[in-house]
């Protein structure tokens, strides 16, 4: 009966942890998912091996990449269709070891990106209307629509605020799972002269969990219609997927990189990561 009883109070509590995890409001929520990604950007200083692909309109490459506090090690092993032979790799790789500025510039572009990200997270709770769609046991689903009355602060808010799109979270974590969006309607910038982007322009990006309570961004495509000045490390049309991260020592150098990008394997023509 005691056995009974303790297991009947512990279905009983977990019942109420769970109703009370999901009686939250999708504005709530969101709330916590930004909570949680900023405090990754702000924490997290784990150091990755991982391969990439991109595509752009007038760059294709495939590389592995090795991140490191001083910047990323990339060992390009194939670009716009050609293989580059293992010594052509390693004297890229060379090269930029003995490139300073193309380090610092590397440095550079990084935290801008990283604070731009940060920024467009803080804008979720108030530049949209959150409702929840589905709910399973590990995730929850929203729908987003720009919220009436936001003023965006910047020209890169403005596009984002513009959209309309879905998000999927991780119940245990507040993880973005995934997420995509697309234009309401065209979005111009000093009347058109400094750009438009037009209805229809969409992005969708996926994380995926690659260690215990470590999250990676494993996909992102971005489909934008017409042009803008301001857009500088991001194309406007962009497919890039990342894949087989392996987990490196937090303190290692750009040296220790180098060589663990070439121990990797060279991974031929074909499509490895879809």
């Amino acid at each position: 009966m005691f056995k009974q009883r303790a297991r009947f109070f512990l279905l009983s509590a977990f019942a109420l942890s769970f109703s009370s995890a999901h009686a939250q409001s999708p504005q709530q929520l969101i709330q916590q998912v930004v909570d949680a990604e900023l405090a990754s950007i702000q924490n997290d200083h784990s150091k990755w091996v991982y391969f990439q692909e991109t595509q752009k309109p007038k760059l294709q490459f495939k590389q592995w990449v090795a991140t490191t506090q001083q910047g990323n090690i990339e060992r390009i092993l194939e670009k716009d269709g050609q293989r580059l032979s293992e010594p052509e790799q390693r004297d890229r790789i060379q090269n930029f070891l003995h490139d300073t500025k193309a380090q610092k510039k590397q440095i550079s572009t990084t935290d801008h990106d990283y604070r731009q990200i940060a920024d467009l997270l803080k804008l979720l709770p108030a530049a949209f209307v959150w409702t929840q769609t589905d709910a399973t046991a590990t995730t929850t689903s929203l729908h987003f629509d720009p919220a009436p009355g936001f003023r965006p602060p910047t020209l890169e808010a403005r596009v984002f605020s513009g959209m309309t799109g879905d998000l999927v979270v991780d119940n245990q974590q507040h993880r973005v799972c995934s997420m995509k969006g697309h234009l309401l309607h065209d979005v111009k910038f000093g009347g058109g002269l400094l750009g438009r982007l037009k209805q229809g322009s969409s992005f969708f990006l996926k994380q995926e969990q690659v260690g215990p309570s470590l999250w990676q961004l494993t996909s992102i495509e971005v489909q934008f219609q017409g042009n803008a000045l301001f857009f500088k490390s991001v194309s406007l049309q962009e497919d890039d997927e990342y894949s087989k991260f392996q987990l490196g020592p937090s303190g290692i150098t750009l040296e220790q990189a180098a060589v663990a990008v070439m121990k990797q394997p060279d991974l031929g023509q074909e499509h490895v990561s879809r």
